[in-house]
């Protein structure tokens, strides 16, 4: 029995998905469908810049940005912003980034994009710092990012979670981002439902094949046929 925890504004009901199930989603998307990472974090990024621009209309943005897929998909957002004409800078957990996110950095500091030690205030902080690979409380430079986060006046918009979120229990950490709202990826965790940390929920079409959720025995509506981006609201009903 799956236990459907959001719904659309058209009341269409949306399955949660577990953390293993999300691995599982990236592990097809990759092996079994030949969308690459890139691919999807190239959707992810551009999607959360259009999100960014759409609610709150910022002239300068600080991306944080941590060193794996949560991180590169920033660094995309960073991208699309910059060619908007929003001022755009980035701030990294570490120097130490994956492949991948490695790559979108590089692109972002072709295009002149400043990568500072330190945040800067602006209008809105974009958090992709950590996704769903949590595992405890986030440390050190990050533990530090996330205090400024929560710290500055501007409003945070989250990258599939916000960072310090167990996605499957909903446990908020010490070092939590404190968001006002949160791009979610593919379909909800169940630990966005209930947490006062994630403001308003949106979920963004990374183009996964509706076939790869049958094969996994996940029913879903048509979500994405109006657009990439949904507004998603919890709720407590059992299949």
């Amino acid at each position: 029995m799956r236990v459907v925890t959001f719904e659309t504004k058209s009341a269409l009901a949306v399955p949660s998905i577990t953390v293993a199930q999300m691995r599982e989603v990236d592990r097809a998307m990759i092996e079994d469908f030949h969308i690459e990472l890139i691919q999807m974090m190239e959707n992810a990024g551009g999607r959360l810049a259009e999100l960014a621009r759409k609610l709150f209309l910022p002239q300068r943005v600080t991306v944080l940005a941590g060193p794996g897929g949560n991180g590169g998909g920033g660094l995309v957002a960073a991208r699309h912003l910059h060619n908007r004409g929003v001022h755009v800078s980035v701030v990294l957990s570490t120097e130490g980034l994956d492949v991948v996110a490695a790559h979108q950095l590089d692109i972002v500091m072709r295009m002149g994009v400043p990568i500072l030690h330190w945040p800067f205030p602006g209008d809105l902080v974009i958090d992709a710092l950590i996704g769903y690979g949590l595992v405890g409380e986030p440390r050190a430079r990050t533990a530090e990012l996330i205090a400024w986060a929560n710290e500055s006046p501007e409003p945070v918009l989250a990258l599939d979670n916000p960072s310090g979120l167990d996605l499957n229990t909903g446990w908020v950490a010490q070092s939590c981002v404190r968001a006002s709202a949160t791009m979610t990826l593919a379909l909800p965790k169940g630990g966005l439902a209930s947490s006062i940390v994630v403001g308003r929920l949106f979920l963004a079409d990374i183009s996964v094949p509706n076939l790869l959720f049958e094969q996994m025995d996940i029913s879903i509506p048509l979500l994405f046929d109006e657009g990439s981006i949904v507004e998603l609201f919890p709720r407590s009903s059992a299949l």
